[in-house]
This record gives C-alpha cells, sequence and structure tokens, in this order.
C-alpha cells in the first residue's frame, strides 16, 4: 500500500485531502448567518474536525476488533489497517495546525496547537519507525468522544444550547470521555511506564502522553464544570470564545 511505502506522501495527500474538504465547506455555506468571522472561521474548521472523528474514530475501533491482539502487543504489532489509520490521522492534524496558525488562531488557540504538536511529533515517530502502530491506533479511541465534543461546540456556535439535542449530547460527551479519551490514555501510560528502560524510546512516547494527560484532565474539569455546574449561556460571547477547545 502507498501508506507503508511511501508513508509521508500518504501524509501529505491526506493533508490536501482535508485542506480541499474545508474549501468544500466554505464554498458550499454550510453555516447558520455569522458575522463575525472568527465564528464563521470556527463553525468550518469543527465540521471538518468532526467529519475526521467520524472516520477515525470507528476505524481505530474496528482496528482493534479486528486484531485484539493490539491491545498487548502496543510495541510489536503491525497491520496496513491500522498504519493507513495513523497516516490518515497525522495528515489531518497537520492540516489542522495549519489552519489554526494561517488563520490568525495561533494565540487564542495555543493549547490547541500544543496538542497537536505532541501527537504530529509522536505519530511522525511511528511512521516513519513502524513501531507502537497498535498504541497510536488505541491512542485515536479518543475520536469517538471528538464526534461529540465538537458537535457541543457546533450547537453552541448555533445558540442552541437550550435544546434538547445539546441536553442529551452533555452526558453522552462525559460518557464518552470517560470511555474513550480517558481510559485508553491512561491504558496506553500505565503500559508505557512499565516499559521504561524496556522498550525504545519509552521515554519520548511517555513524555507526549503524560503531557496530554495533563492537557485531557483539565479540559474534562472545564467541560464539567461548564455544562453542569454553570448558568446556561444562549449565546457564546463575541470575541471572548475564539478557542476551538471547551469554553466556558
Amino acid at each position: 500500500m502507498v501508506a507503508q511505502s511511501h508513508p509521508l506522501l500518504a501524509i501529505l495527500l491526506w493533508a490536501l485531502g482535508f485542506k480541499a474538504l474545508r474549501l468544500a465547506v466554505r464554498a458550499r455555506g454550510l453555516a447558520p448567518p455569522l458575522t463575525d468571522p472568527t465564528r464563521a472561521w470556527r463553525w468550518i474548521n469543527l465540521h471538518v474536525s468532526l467529519l475526521h472523528s467520524a472516520l477515525s474514530g470507528p476505524w481505530a475501533l474496528l482496528c482493534v476488533y479486528n486484531a485484539p491482539e493490539m491491545l498487548t502487543e502496543i510495541f510489536t504489532f503491525q497491520s496496513s489497517f491500522s498504519y493507513s489509520l495513523v497516516c490518515f490521522s497525522t495528515g489531518y492534524f497537520i492540516q489542522d495546525m495549519a489552519d489554526i496558525i494561517l488563520n490568525g488562531q495561533s494565540r487564542a488557540s495555543w493549547e490547541f496547537l500544543l496538542h497537536h504538536l505532541l501527537v504530529i511529533s509522536t505519530f511522525l515517530y511511528i511512521v516513519l519507525t513502524h513501531r507502537y502502530v497498535a498504541g497510536a491506533a488505541i491512542a485515536l479511541f479518543v475520536e469517538v468522544n471528538n464526534i461529540f465534543l465538537h458537535a457541543r461546540l457546533l450547537l453552541k456556535l448555533a445558540n442552541a444550547q437550550g435544546s434538547l439535542l445539546y441536553h442529551y449530547n452533555k452526558y453522552i460527551n462525559v460518557f464518552t470521555y470517560i470511555v474513550f479519551r480517558l481510559s485508553p490514555q491512561f491504558y496506553l501510560t500505565w503500559f508505557m511506564m512499565k516499559s521504561l528502560g524496556v522498550l525504545p524510546h519509552a521515554g519520548f512516547i511517555n513524555l507526549s502522553l503524560n503531557s496530554i494527560n495533563i492537557m485531557i484532565l483539565v479540559y474534562f474539569y472545564r467541560l464539567i464544570r461548564a455544562d453542569f455546574f454553570s448558568k446556561p449561556k444562549h449565546c457564546l460571547q463575541n470575541g471572548n470564545n475564539n478557542t476551538k477547545f471547551v469554553d466556558d
């Protein structure tokens, strides 16, 4: 397959594909009337992110369903199906990072850029060395949760926080956050911590994992606080909620 024989080319093609998708969403005008340019950008950006999550989340689950040994053979497991998934998501993250920077959102979304940098550097190492492919696939379980997290932000942009859809989504969001984000992440962290000094470059992988662990715990706190312990907000504050991450 192209991904395994020419991984960097595959990543570039996926990045260009997501760029084309972004342009298509913009050209189709798939957005509510948003006069603020930042909110309009977020609407397009989140739609592309939602599509990536809708594809990569089930893809990651299918990888493990087809080969359950991935859960224990995190370092050695190899399959073209899983490897292609890592290339696919790396292309997305590179394109999304470029989109944030080129649209002048670096300062507002610096946490998101840091997250992307950690993921891209780790995934590129995995793609180029063909090591820890199973670990990357398990880490992408997070995209199942991202489906509902992106939906949450899109509903907020559409001022639909009072809708029944938003109400149900916030509970599903928390459930999937625990099952598909926190649990796989902590399992991988446990596996890599016990592999320090045993597996190659385990320290580098651990650094990335633990940095992301801090971030996702902070985001989980923000999510719970915003959706369950704050007064409802029927609209986003113009100019103050420019980040793509969970906002209060």
